[in-house]
């Protein structure tokens, strides 16, 4: 997994690393340690959990967040100007992130229901 971090160019920062860049779509690889500092994006994006579990809160604004539990093969969906952020993951905890569409992002074509705690 290290190999992906310095492969890749770091956007802001962060610890990740930028992989890939077509179009709208960005593919990052990320390796947050401690505390995950994310800040919300403007495009709608989607996390595969590569290693590791701990939590993922998301809602509108801090006093929204509703949290559930992650693990490796996990795929989580947040949509662009979300409040979002992994919170007690394991320290071998990496994910993909895929970021896609138009600023603002995509306009849902169906509901989902939220994910519900186990």
């Amino acid at each position: 997994m290290i190999h992906a971090l310095n492969a890749g160019t770091s956007p802001g920062g962060l610890p990740a690393a930028q992989l890939l860049e077509r179009e709208t779509l960005t593919l990052y690889f990320y390796e947050p340690r401690g505390i995950d500092h994310q800040p919300p994006h403007d495009q709608d994006e989607v996390y595969v959990i590569v290693a590791g579990s701990g939590s993922f809160a998301i809602g509108n604004d801090d006093s929204s967040l509703r949290r559930f539990s992650f693990s490796r093969g996990d795929a989580i969906f947040v949509p662009a100007g979300a409040v979002h952020r992994f919170e007690d993951f394991t320290d071998d905890f990496a994910t993909w992130v895929i970021m896609y569409g138009p600023q603002g992002g995509e306009k849902p074509t169906r509901t989902t229901p939220a994910p519900q705690q186990h």
